[in-house]
This record gives C-alpha cells, sequence and structure tokens, in this order.
C-alpha cells in the first residue's frame, strides 16, 4: 500500500508535533500547517526537512472560508491522516466529514471529562485522584469522538497546574504516536463511537506513571 501520508495541524510550540517527528511512525510527515504565522512549532518542522505552509485564519472574513482554504491546503498533500497537534481552530462540520476517519486529536483530560480549555487547573479544582490525556477521532463536536486509547497520571497532593501538565506531557508523546502506529498499520476500526482495536495490538507503556 506504500508509507502512509500524514499533515500535522499546529497552532503553537509544537511539542507533540515534534515528539511525532521523532518517532518511528513508519509513515511520512508531509507537511506542517499552522494556522498561527508566528508558531515556532513551524520552525522545528523546517529544521527536520518537513513542507510548512500558513493558513491564517485572520486572512479570512468567517470560518467557512478559513476552512475551505485550509482543506484544499491540506488535500493538496493527498494525506491518509490529519493530525491535530495543538491546533486551536474548531474546524467545522463540513471540514470533519470532508476528511471523515482521517483526522485525529489529542486532549489533555480523560475524555469525556473536562472537554475544552484549562483541563489541568480543572481537574486539580474537582479534586480528581486521576488525570490524563485522550487520543480520538475527531467529529463535529468539540472534544468528542471515538476514543483510541488513553493515559492516566495521579494528581498529587502538592499539584500546581504546571506540574500536572508536565506529567500529563509526557503520556501525550508516547500514547499520540503509539495511536498513529496503529492507524499507520491498519489496525484501527471505527464502529459506531467505539475504536477497536486489533487483538495483536497492546500498548506496553505503563497507563498510569509512577508517581515521581
Amino acid at each position: 500500500m506504500g508509507t502512509k501520508r500524514i499533515v500535522i495541524l499546529i497552532s503553537g510550540r509544537g511539542s507533540n508535533m515534534k515528539a511525532l517527528l521523532d518517532a518511528r511512525l513508519n509513515a511520512t510527515v508531509v507537511a506542517v500547517i499552522s494556522n498561527i504565522p508566528t508558531a515556532m512549532g513551524l520552525q522545528i518542522a523546517k529544521a527536520a526537512g518537513v513542507d510548512t505552509k500558513i493558513v491564517n485564519h485572520q486572512d479570512h472574513g468567517d470560518r467557512a472560508s478559513f476552512d475551505h482554504c485550509l482543506a484544499e491546503t491540506i488535500a493538496a498533500y493527498s494525506p491518509d491522516l490529519i493530525v491535530l497537534a495543538g491546533f486551536m481552530r474548531i474546524l467545522s462540520q463540513e471540514f470533519v466529514v470532508r476528511f471523515s476517519g482521517k483526522i485525529m486529536n489529542i486532549h489533555p483530560s480523560l475524555l469525556p471529562a473536562f472537554p475544552g480549555l484549562n483541563t489541568h487547573q480543572r481537574a486539580i479544582n474537582e479534586g480528581v485522584r486521576l488525570h490524563g490525556c485522550t487520543v480520538h477521532f475527531v467529529t463535529s463536536q468539540l472534544d468528542h469522538g471515538p476514543i483510541i486509547i488513553q493515559a492516566a497520571v495521579p494528581v498529587l497532593p502538592d499539584d500546581d497546574e504546571q506540574t500536572l501538565a508536565s506529567r500529563v506531557l509526557e503520556q501525550e508523546h508516547a500514547i499520540y504516536a503509539q495511536a498513529i502506529r496503529w492507524f499507520v498499520d491498519d489496525k484501527l476500526a471505527i464502529e459506531g463511537n467505539r475504536v477497536k482495536v486489533a487483538a495483536d495490538c497492546r500498548y506496553l507503556g505503563a497507563l498510569i506513571s509512577p508517581e515521581p
């Protein structure tokens, strides 16, 4: 079938993007696209020899126009998978339908808990004992969609937003790469709102990281 092609969308520093570029995915990242011209991740991608593009949302009068331009820019690369890595735009239903089953996102909480922003502080405020991250296929409903893999970390008594975020980010880097490997190897199947992972696939990392 040939090497699968991946387009990564970013809006900022590109931490998860860099982790994916450094990982062995058995796929080719053909482009990194940002809606923010000054996104630090663009320089990281260029240094890695990856083609970069900017589709600035401020150049478009409405969301539909931006999404259409973004979709056309992505389509030119003929990707098998679109990876959202800190992409801070809500995608329209039309965009999601066009690339249905081909858009993956990582969210810094154990969905369906704490969708949206400020997840780490909200987890601390609610007093939960476990927090974490989720990789899922994207649907038109924000921070929902079939879940591929999750990783949990303990919320420690002295945690603040930064320390908890740092511990979760380590797990994000691990499970995002794993989810993409499964996709690349044709090990995932979407069945309704669930993702079926092939029986021969197992995530070997610790799903609950040890306390430091």
